[in-house]
């Protein structure tokens, strides 16, 4: 099973789904983005594998994990982007949608919405205040609230077994998504933004304390390792700290 295309097009001309419209664009129907991300996902997903992807938005990520064989926890909060992903791998069983956001512990959490921009949406406040009148975020507003389920990754664990590969991308909740998972993993990438490195550095600090070793990073959409090797955490946090602001976003990736 794959990425059903014609739901994708509905979905780019539905008004009810007007808020990623965008991000539909972006995501489907670029071959070459799509082969980038396959090549570059490969590192860490084989055939059989289990991943989870964590913070989906409209779930090309999901797209790429499939297409490579595995079988996908898709853990989104935002009901329009869950229907999308519902929609676009409908009948496709290996896809395991869980409306939730995925936290420290399991329950209910606020989480805020930006409706112009449903990507940056977030369960952190200190992100939208960090994104507050920063440089390249000036116009970005978090408009709408509501409460939502909480899991977290130690039940995602126990529910559907674990991962051979977890992606984390949830705007700056990622150390909450973190305080919820209590042992290493085969692999796990997580997203950080330069409005908070510190939330970068605490993450790489409870990784490790989790027995990750070994850490890589790949900035923006460039689907690319920035590094030959993989660095220590002290040098991935070095790194971190010394990114101009204007580098904005990366993810790392993290090995026991």
């Amino acid at each position: 099973m794959g990425v059903n295309r014609e739901a994708v097009e509905s979905l780019k001309v539905d008004p009810a789904a007007s808020a990623i419209h965008r991000s539909l664009g972006f995501y489907y129907g670029n071959d070459e983005h799509d082969a980038a991300l396959d090549a570059f996902y490969a590192q860490f997903v084989r055939p059989g594998d289990l991943v989870f992807d964590v913070g989906s938005h409209v779930g090309d990520r999901i797209g790429s994990f499939r297409r490579l064989g595995a079988r996908v926890v898709a853990v989104e909060p935002q009901p329009l982007c869950v229907r999308a992903i519902r929609e676009i791998y409908a009948g496709d069983r290996d896809v395991i949608p869980v409306e939730a956001v995925c936290g420290p512990a399991e329950g209910t959490l606020q989480f805020y919405v930006n409706s112009a921009n449903p990507t940056v949406s977030t369960a952190s406040t200190d992100f939208v205040k960090a994104a507050d009148g920063a440089s390249g975020w000036q116009d970005q507003v978090w408009d709408e609230q509501m409460e939502v389920p909480a899991t977290t990754l130690d039940h995602l664990i126990k529910t559907y077994g674990t991962p051979a590969f977890t992606k984390i991308d949830v705007e700056g909740f990622e150390g909450s998504v973190l305080a919820g998972l209590s042992r290493s993993l085969p692999a796990l990438s997580f997203e950080f933004t330069t409005i908070e490195r510190a939330v970068a550095v605490n993450c790489l600090d409870r990784v490790a304390a989790l027995g990750f070793t070994t850490f890589n990073v790949a900035m923006g959409e460039s689907m690319t390792l920035e590094f030959d090797r993989w660095l220590s955490r002290e040098e991935m946090a070095a790194h971190v700290l010394a990114l101009p602001h204007e580098a904005n976003s990366g993810d790392i990736y993290c090995l026991p």
